[in-house]
């Protein structure tokens, strides 16, 4: 059994969701498929997921939102009029939208939830309806009825333990599963989501629960690449990844996989592989617990921008008991969730996402570390961008570090700050947001030539 997940480009108008229907034909194995929300059509398109978020707004500040409203039906109401579908379609799902504004409720985070979750949701309908009219033994599936349970961490939420065993007898259902990615309920019935593209966490927790012998993540890319090719055109394809190198690739920035989405499917040891709807047939990338790599080899290149650092300095700070814990305390009562901690003996400096660290929430932090801690220096520095080299094969290679910051040295690029994981198949480097770019061609240059 293959569960295979297609992602918004996959989705956008009815040629797409044609190729998807032919990729699940070719396939009888292919038993469950998630979707998303469907996506941009060109390049100066909108989400429909960013089209539902701007009703939800409009909603909630109390304006007219009917033309919201429109834009949303409209790019459903597109699909249908292609595929020649019944118009039923459209006013169920005109009707959902409707239902989910008059039911709102207090809690704007649990209503911007609720709405979001309606690109999904619908689009899933939508599909099932589809994959009917083309012949294909299929239908949808409530993530309600089918037990996916989660946290009640409105736009952030985690999957409940107890949801596998609840979500394992998808394996026994006789059709093709169509199923919403993005969104499941809490223990109270409220509908709630994972963070920004979650769908592929759903399809992750799905494999896990029904024991698939592979995770099949449809996107608009042929594999995962070494380095962005946005960055660097002639980047070359990466065949084989270990969970581990994609994890660490994917939190830094390789937009193609969530991170979160490999945590399922670890314990289950179960392949993931990512390919393109657009050529199937090309091989994709393949996700594994181990692979053969050679010594010194680095697999991948991630960077991000859009960082902050925290850091503070106070002498004889390692004769402090819990001084680190407190500091770290101070952010958790903030609601502050770090990146990184690169320590010295006598100073710390926190990372996190810029976004997170609005003005007043700065102001806020600083003053409570300068009152509680008694630093002799505080500082907050913004527009940083991380840069990850990973690779499993850089464990117990002599040199990496030294080639990657003569790299940066040799393109004048200045090193703010620098990190290795303990694994040793990582080291991550924190340069100026402007010179971001210049900083991963040079190391990808140094680090991917060979």
């Amino acid at each position: 059994m293959k569960v295979a997940k297609f992602g918004g480009t996959s989705l956008a108008d009815a040629k797409q969701i044609a190729k998807v229907v032919n990729i699940v034909k070719s396939d009888t194995t292919r038993k469950i498929v998630v979707v998303s929300a469907p996506g941009k059509r060109s390049a100066g398109d909108i989400k429909v997921t960013d089209l539902l978020i701007a009703l939800a707004k409009a909603v909630l500040a109390g304006k007219p939102f009917e033309s919201e409203q429109a834009a949303v039906i409209e790019r459903y109401a597109g699909i249908q009029q292609e595929l020649g579908l019944d118009r039923g379609v459209v006013t169920e799902i005109e009707n959902d939208i409707r239902n989910r504004i008059q039911s709102r409720s207090d809690n704007d985070a649990q209503f911007l939830d609720a709405m979001k979750a309606a690109g999904e949701d619908n689009c899933a309908k939508l599909v099932a309806c589809i994959f009917a009219q083309q012949g294909l033994p299929a239908r949808y599936v409530d993530p309600r009825e089918a037990g996916m349970l989660l946290s009640e961490d409105f736009g952030n939420a985690q999957v409940l333990p107890e949801s596998y065993a609840r979500l394992s007898s998808l394996r026994d259902v006789r059709e093709i599963v169509i199923f919403p990615g993005f969104f499941g309920y809490t223990q109270r019935g409220h509908v709630v989501t994972f963070p920004r593209g979650g769908s592929d966490i759903t399809g992750s927790i799905l494999a896990a629960a029904v024991g698939a012998h592979v995770y099949e993540n449809f996107t608009d890319v042929d594999s995962v690449f070494a380095i962005d090719p946005r960055i660097m055109p002639d980047a070359r394809p990466i065949p084989v990844l270990t969970y581990r190198e994609m994890r660490e690739l994917a939190y830094a920035g390789f937009g193609v996989f969530h991170d979160e989405a490999i945590v399922p499917v670890i314990q289950a040891k179960i392949p993931i592989c990512i390919k393109n709807t657009n050529r199937p047939e090309a091989p994709g990338t393949l996700i594994v617990p181990q692979r053969q790599y050679r010594h010194g080899e680095v697999i991948g290149i991630a960077s991000a921008g859009g960082f902050s650092t925290i850091y503070l300095s106070k002498y004889m700070m390692n004769r402090e008991v819990g001084f680190g814990r407190r500091f770290l305390q101070i952010l958790e009562q903030e609601q502050l969730s770090f990146e990184h901690v690169p320590s010295g003996i006598d100073s710390m400096s926190v990372i996190l996402r810029s976004a997170a660290l609005t003005p007043e929430k700065e102001e806020h932090v600083l003053n409570r570390i300068r009152e509680e801690l008694r630093p002799d220096d505080v500082t907050v520095e913004h527009d940083l961008a991380l840069i990850m080299v990973v690779g499993e094969g850089m464990r117990y290679a002599v040199g990496m570090a030294a080639q990657a910051c003569a790299a940066l040295a040799n393109s004048g690029v200045n090193i703010e700050m620098i990190n290795q994981g303990s694994s040793e198949i990582s080291i991550m480097f924190g340069v100026k947001e402007m010179d971001h770019k210049t900083a991963v061609e040079a190391l990808g240059r140094a680090l991917l030539a060979h």
